[in-house]
């Protein structure tokens, strides 16, 4: 009995494995499908073998089979339930993790990244500017995406070279930035490509911003409670 638990157990895990791959691509090597396929054959196989390889009373047979039978419903449970699984985990990782994005589909199918307020009150978002990954605060009252110098060097931009021509208002009051082109904007599954955007001097902004030249490409951006929506 105790080989048949190890074997259910590896099957628990690739469950959990199917379920974390978002049905795409394969699971060590082999395509999802075919994988679920696998593992829902092996449970009944494992139910079978314990049948066959059982000694005990009537009674401890049926206690028995009673705790399998509630094993499969389990795990086929989690199978059939696997997407609204996965958005529990991501509900969970955006509410223990403030800024994380939570990316997923509305009704309609069209695309959407959630963010939950963060403890300061403002929504920020993790996002990747040329792959690089960079906070950024939610301003819609900045008509363009303002970096930080920082960020913008972690994201391969020689601020050193840049001119600062456009003037900006920053909680430190007015200033210059340098206008530059993104090649790459990805927040959760939204991404655009070659962005404009500006570059802050050093020390004239703590955080980067991402403004309305962004909020503005997006299908509809609404707020529902603690919760930012972008659809796109």
């Amino acid at each position: 009995m105790k080989t048949l638990w190890i074997i259910l157990g590896l099957i628990g895990v690739g469950l959990i494995l199917l379920i974390l791959n978002h049905d795409q691509g394969t699971v060590f090597g082999i395509e999802n499908n075919m994988f679920a396929s696998l593992l829902f054959y092996g449970v009944w196989g494992t139910v079978i073998g314990a049948a066959v390889l059982s000694r005990g009373s009537l009674a401890q047979n049926a206690r028995n089979a009673a705790v399998w039978l509630g094993i499969i419903l389990t795990l086929m449970t989690g199978y059939i339930y696997r997407y609204e699984l996965q958005d529990v985990g991501s509900a969970l990782t955006a509410g223990l993790i403030p800024g994380s994005p939570v990316s997923g589909q509305n009704s309609d199918g069209r695309g959407q990244v959630m963010v939950v307020r963060s403890a300061n009150g403002h929504f920020e978002i993790d996002a990747a500017v040329n792959g690089e990954s960079t906070r950024f605060l939610v301003d819609t009252g900045a008509s363009s995406i303002v970096l930080t110098a920082d960020d913008a060097e972690r994201a391969g931009i020689d601020t050193a070279a840049l001119t600062f021509s456009a003037p900006i208002m920053t909680a430190n009051g007015a200033t210059t930035a340098a206008p530059v082109t993104l090649g790459t904007l990805d927040i959760g599954d939204i991404r655009r490509d070659r962005v404009r955007a500006l570059v802050a001097r050093r020390g004239n902004l703590d955080t980067s911003l991402l403004g309305m030249n962004f909020l503005q490409t997006l299908w509809s951006f609404e707020i529902r409670g603690d919760r930012l929506i972008l659809t796109d």
